[in-house]
């Protein structure tokens, strides 16, 4: 009997090889110029990341260097990627730090649908060394979430010092609050809670901790959808005192949501008035790290909030979708991205119990086999199936954007407003470390292939890799990377390539 991995990856071959000859029911032809120059933002070697809840670490066994298929799975993605733990569940975590150690006293908070159930959990010393066995497995570093819904400076204080000595290098920062912006539902009084008294209960936790941990960097304040509280925090920076560290100002993306709204589909996914409003909320965000000398990171994002949608959130479209999402914020000069994911449980639990995608299924009539060959959470870019990890679709885009990692971006020109053309595409390119050239163009049309004569300039000479990021179809359970083993030479400075709808297409000057 097959896997389910080793049957994803045969159908993957078989139609494949069929793709890249069917061709759609138009052509546009655009010339899309490269310049030779970068001018552009750089995009970290690190800029790939995963998110996940907290309580995730409930499983001392999970993020361990003994879990091979979860170090397997996280190395394919990057070699130097960025761990993010935080979610909802955080806020309801408490430092343990010996086995007999008691359980602290926790203050009452208010429950609301949507919002985890007051479960506290414990932190484990076991869990953190593991942790950084895991760390050290897989190549990637670590975002650590410290709560702060029921937290006390203390209790920060501690765990952050464990968490620091244990993790050491691989630990980029404290992230110390988790959505705080919706701490006026059920953790705060709704008539008094902002971002002004946010930032004076965050600076008293951050304090705590540098106090004892002297090197301590922060990222702040990791809103869900608040951008406005990343401009007044850093217009009221100037004013603090001897501020603790900050590197990075963090905020969270869902595309929509939940699963059982009509509007999240997939041509409202891939439209480009979608990427359009992300960036205007990256224009807001880079102003306002600017202030500070400091970055900005989405820290916590995905398709579809409260876990995703099936059939959305779990095919190829979701590839397109996070690859050309990636790409866009490392244009507005994003130090990262984390896509959000993990088990069904802890995702489950962090949104108040269920997931609203298995409603869906039931409703369809699905049996609980077909349900279960879903990933749960539906948008999880690394699935569990039993003992089983697998790379969904949405790692499969993320993957394919963080072949720029590490380089310069370049300002790519088309000669034709495409959707004056009628085509659903993007461009984006880079110079990578080494000098190469590398361009990256999205086609998220259903219908539309896209013909383009790639201009890097008369004098630019040399052959042409490609690598193409594919699936039968944009609502297909699958993704695939495949590398092209031809090579083309450039012709003064051109060459021309057919990205077919529902493809993309990388070519690097090799």
């Amino acid at each position: 009997m097959l896997s389910r991995r080793k049957f994803l990856a045969t159908a993957g071959c078989t139609v494949a090889a069929a793709r890249f000859h069917v061709q759609g029911g138009s052509k546009i032809r655009v010339v899309l110029s490269i310049p030779e120059e970068a001018t552009g933002p750089h995009m970290p070697v690190d800029f790939v990341g995963l998110s996940y809840e907290v309580q995730q670490l409930v499983d001392p066994t999970f993020f361990s260097a003994r879990n091979s298929g979860l170090v397997r799975e996280f190395k394919a993605l990057s070699s130097t990627g960025v761990l993010r733990l935080g979610g909802n569940t955080s806020e309801f975590a408490y430092w343990k730090p010996a086995p007999d150690a008691p359980e602290p006293e926790h203050p009452q908070v208010r429950e609301a649908e949507g919002e985890p159930k007051a479960h506290y959990y414990a932190v484990t010393v076991e869990a953190l060394k593991n942790l950084a066995d895991f760390l050290q497995a897989t190549g990637w570093t670590c975002l650590y979430g410290i709560g702060m819904g029921t937290n006390t400076p203390a209790r920060a204080a501690e765990e952050a010092a464990f968490v620091a000595g244990t993790l050491g290098n691989r630990l980029q920062y404290f992230q110390v609050g988790n959505e705080a912006d919706l701490f006026g539902r059920h953790l705060r009084d709704p008539n008094t809670w902002s971002a002004k008294t946010y930032l004076e209960e965050w600076l008293t936790l951050a304090r705590a901790i540098a106090a004892r941990v002297p090197a301590a960097k922060f990222g702040v304040p990791d809103v869900v959808s608040a951008v406005s509280w990343l401009t007044e925090i850093a217009d009221r920076w100037p004013s603090i005192q001897a501020p603790p560290e900050v590197t990075t100002l963090s905020h969270h993306y869902y595309f929509g949501g939940p699963a059982t709204n009509p509007d999240v589909n997939i041509p409202n996914l891939l439209k480009p008035a979608t990427m359009q409003r992300v960036e205007k909320t990256a224009n807001i965000a880079t102003a306002a790290a600017s202030k500070i000398g400091a970055r900005v990171r989405m820290t916590e994002g995905n398709t579809c909030y409260r876990g995703g949608k099936p059939g959305v959130s779990d095919v190829f479209a979701a590839a397109l979708w996070s690859a050309d999402y990636s790409l866009l914020l490392a244009s507005n000069n994003y130090s990262g991205i984390n896509l959000h994911g993990g088990t069904g449980k802890s995702v489950a639990n962090s949104v108040g119990g269920s997931l609203p995608g298995d409603a869906l299924l039931e409703a369809k009539g699905e049996t609980p086999e077909q349900i279960a060959a879903h990933p749960h959470p539906f948008y999880t870019p690394i699935a569990t199936f039993g003992s089983e990890y697998l790379l969904e679709p949405v790692a499969y885009g993320l993957k394919f954007a963080g072949s720029f990692s590490g380089g310069t971006l370049l300002k790519t020109e088309f000669s034709t407003k495409l959707q004056d053309a009628g085509v659903n595409a993007t461009a984006y390119a880079a110079k990578l470390p080494g000098g190469r050239t590398s361009v990256i163009i999205l086609n998220k049309d259903a219908i539309a292939d896209l013909e383009v004569e790639l201009d890097f300039g008369h004098g630019v000479s040399g052959a042409v890799e490609t690598e193409i990021l594919h699936a039968p179809a944009l609502d297909s359970r699958e993704a695939q990377i495949t590398t092209s083993a031809k090579t083309d030479s450039l012709k003064q400075g051109k060459c021309a390539v057919t990205v077919p709808h529902g493809t993309g297409l990388r070519l690097t000057l090799a």
